[in-house]
Parts: C-alpha cells; sequence; structure tokens
C-alpha cells in the first residue's frame, strides 16, 4: 500500500495562488495572522486555520471569486449579501459556503470582510 501524500502548507505571508490576484491580496491581507496557512485544494487555494478551511480561490471554477466558509447558522445571512451565491462545485450545494463575486470583493475592505467571516468561523471549530 502506497504511503499518503502529505500536502504542503504554506504560511499565508506568501501566496501559493499567485497567478491569482485575490489570492495575492488575500495572502497580504493575513501575512500577520497567526495560525493562517495555505492549501492547495479545488484546483486553487484554501486558507486553513486550526486545519479548517476559511475561506479560498484561485482556482479555474472560481474565476476571480471568493470561496467563503461562513457556517449553517450565517449561510443564509451570507446569501443575502449583494454579490453572493451558493457553492455548487459538483453539482451538489454545499450549505454553510458561499461564493463571493468580484463585485462584492472589489476593494481591500470589503475582500478582508469577507476573509474575518470566514476565519471567525474556521476559529469556532475545535482544531483538527
Amino acid at each position: 500500500m502506497a504511503a499518503k501524500k502529505k500536502s504542503k502548507k504554506t504560511p499565508a505571508s506568501k501566496a501559493l495562488g499567485a497567478d491569482d490576484p485575490v489570492m495575492v491580496r488575500a495572502a497580504a491581507l493575513t501575512k500577520r495572522r497567526k495560525g493562517i496557512e495555505q492549501k492547495r485544494m479545488f484546483g486553487g487555494v484554501a486558507f486553513m486555520v486550526n486545519g479548517h478551511m476559511a475561506f479560498g480561490g484561485g482556482s479555474k471554477h472560481l474565476g476571480g471569486r471568493l470561496m467563503v466558509r461562513v457556517g449553517p447558522d450565517a449561510y443564509e445571512d451570507a446569501l443575502a449579501e449583494p454579490h453572493t451565491s451558493v457553492m455548487d462545485f459538483t453539482g451538489r450545494v454545499m450549505k454553510g459556503f458561499v461564493i463571493v463575486e468580484p463585485e462584492g470583493i472589489a476593494d481591500d475592505q470589503a475582500l478582508k470582510a469577507w476573509i474575518d467571516r470566514g476565519i471567525r468561523f474556521a476559529r469556532s471549530l475545535p482544531p483538527k
């Protein structure tokens, strides 16, 4: 049996998705925050907190959009925000995750607000 390949994690100070402007901005906004790592996932980059995905992007599926894990309790409120939609990469809606269109993260203040929501939810979970 082959050994399970470990995924590489990168500190948030370096952008794994350096070819995606949103991921470069996200890495810059999170570089001084402790406990945030990047991991290749979904063909893009996921920002992880205590082993849990907080937000991500940089994949062909997302195309400049941001995926944010808001959790089940905040899901409907997040979907009521402008420029958001359900996450359904596999054709199945993933409740607790939303997609934010580029218009919803056009400036760093808006991007930071969504990043903070994802980080807040991920930190509420027990460490893996």
